[in-house]
């Protein structure tokens, strides 16, 4: 029996999910939100957590379980590099288009369960781009704060910076995605699901 557990902030997308998998003769689902992720994983012990790349905040959340031998399998739409990559870091050996049918989703589960790879050919592609996003891990948290409506002053704060830093990261964030400008960058930066 695989032990899943389905993380995503709407329930009625919980239920769904787990519904589909318990009709499955070898697969037993609990589901949570990314609040109470990380207790379930310890209660459930899954051998593969499926998570909502697409969430907001899902980046800034822990993806993998507090435990080694549970694999990640990332739901995403295709041309999300950013989604990828952060899923990449977390180690994900599972990578599934939300176009594709269920059974492409039940089959990916079964891979990663056995400790095989799993990537979704519509996403290929955009594993490939993952690796070529330009900016550094803390120009993402900058831009991710900037992204959810904090100033300048509240960024350096949050990240215990001083103002002048957060400047120069804001200006290394609009030259390296070709922004006109901060909400230029944000924009351009969402498309590419980096933030």
């Amino acid at each position: 029996m695989i032990r899943v557990l389905w993380v995503h902030d709407s329930q009625l997308m919980r239920s769904a999910l787990a519904a589909l998998l318990d009709d499955e003769r070898d697969m037993q689902a609990v589901t949570s939100c990314w609040k109470n992720a990380t207790a379930r994983a310890k209660a459930l012990r899954p051998q593969v957590c499926v998570v909502d790349g697409d969430c907001p905040g899902s980046s800034r959340l822990p993806t993998r379980p507090a435990q080694r031998d549970c694999a990640l399998v990332v739901l995403t739409r295709q041309f999300r590099p950013g989604v990828m990559r952060w899923a990449t870091e977390a180690r994900a050996l599972g990578f599934v288009d939300k176009d594709a049918p269920p059974s492409t989703l039940l089959s990916a589960i079964r891979q990663v369960a056995a400790g095989e790879r799993y990537v979704d050919r519509s996403l290929a592609f955009d594993v490939l781009q993952a690796a070529e996003i330009p900016l550094s891990p803390r120009e993402l948290r900058v831009l991710a704060l900037a992204a959810g409506g904090a100033s300048v002053p509240e960024i350096a704060e949050s990240l215990r910076l001083r103002e002048g830093t957060v400047g120069n990261y804001m200006s290394a964030i609009i030259r390296k995605t070709g922004g006109r400008n901060r909400v230029d960058a944000i924009r351009i930066s969402q498309e590419a699901g980096w933030v």
